[in-house]
């Protein structure tokens, strides 16, 4: 009994190699089970990419085999998630478009109402309160960022809180 040449499928040769070997033949397993819509010529390349990023665990002997189950696998999750996409399309879609005027009207004052109330406070606070809800950076980040304490920062935002919840009240 010889020892095989290579133990995995690294080698760039034998991976060319077993390109050649296989790729039509996946292929064509592919689009003789599951039609063209499924985009055989895709899966095939697939599988030979999990293939080289897996290539030091599949010694050459078994390659064929792991090909094959990975262009299955990848086939019929590609399946299953056209099965949900078609049921999500089924279902009924709710419409938005039942928007009053009163509500836009409404929307516009409460946005006025909240800048002023913004405008109203310390920059500090305002900076800090911003960072943290708009563009959602945690109390240690603003810290950095403004080279301040994260205390300062958890203050001033529960400060720019209160405000606000003052200035705009009840809405």
């Amino acid at each position: 009994m010889s020892t095989p040449l290579f133990d995995h499928v690294c080698d760039e040769a034998l991976y060319s190699r077993l390109y050649r070997q296989h790729a039509q033949e996946l292929h064509d397993f592919v689009y003789y089970k599951y039609g063209e819509a499924v985009n055989p010529e895709d899966k095939v390349h697939e599988a030979f990419m999990k293939l080289w990023q897996n290539c030091a665990k599949v010694p050459p002997d078994k390659a064929r085999s792991y090909l094959f189950t990975i262009v299955n696998n990848l086939t019929l999750n590609e399946l299953k998630h056209q099965q949900v996409r078609y049921r999500f399309q089924q279902l009924p879609q709710k419409s938005n478009t039942q928007i009053t005027p009163e509500h836009v009207l409404e929307e516009k004052q409460y946005q006025e109402k909240f800048e002023n109330a913004l405008a109203k406070l310390s920059e500090g606070q305002r900076v800090a309160f911003l960072l943290n809800r708009v563009e959602g950076k945690r109390h240690k980040e603003i810290a950095e960022l403004l080279q301040i304490s994260r205390k300062a920062v958890e203050k001033r935002i529960y400060t720019a809180l209160d405000k606000l919840r003052e200035e705009l009240g009840e809405i």
